[in-house]
């Protein structure tokens, strides 16, 4: 086997399923789109989210104390693309990047149309974690499709695989067919 830089061994996880964070300050609509994701508890139920500090999302989350996790499928890959690879710079990142929302059921959280999963969830606890901080949110309402009836059917859901930023572009891998 060959050396891995450890400080890049989070690339031996990938693809990984990614969600959008989100959340809303007054007017402003923050997002970005995660791949650190973990079920913590299920009772109360927890979710944590991997962050930087330095992204404008992390600092409204902590802001407000309260987020939301869209899933999207392949069909909005692009507008990911432009979540991960555009700075912050317009009044809804959601909008710039051509993805329409609504507000949460339970709380003031942007929920993009058209996912096909979501979390809407209130600020639970944080956790510096060396160059990231640990956002752990508290679940207080979660939707998902008709494609997901206890688990996953993908009859309908066809996930998004994000391989990382390779060579400056936002790769994403699709299985060969019949593999």
């Amino acid at each position: 086997m060959n050396p891995v830089d450890p400080s890049k061994v989070y690339r031996l996880l990938y693809p990984m399923v990614p969600a959008i964070l989100a959340c809303s300050d007054r007017s402003l609509v923050y997002a970005m789109p995660v791949v650190s994701m973990v079920s913590l508890s299920n009772s109360p139920p927890l979710i944590g989210v991997a962050s930087s500090p330095e992204h404008s999302p992390h600092q409204a989350i902590v802001s407000v104390r309260r987020f939301s996790l869209s899933w999207v499928d392949a069909s909005m890959a692009r507008a990911l693309e432009l979540l991960g690879t555009t700075p912050h710079d317009a009044v809804d990142k959601l909008h710039s990047a051509g993805l329409k929302h609504a507000r949460g059921k339970s709380l003031d959280v942007p929920i993009v149309e058209g996912a096909v999963a979501s979390l809407e969830c209130t600020l639970y606890a944080r956790q510096a974690l060396g160059d990231h901080e640990l956002l752990v949110g508290k679940v207080e309402d979660a939707r998902a499709s008709d494609d997901f009836n206890e688990y996953w059917r993908f009859q309908k859901y066809d996930p998004v695989l994000y391989a990382g930023i390779q060579e400056g572009a936002f790769k994403t891998y699709r299985p060969r067919p019949g593999a």
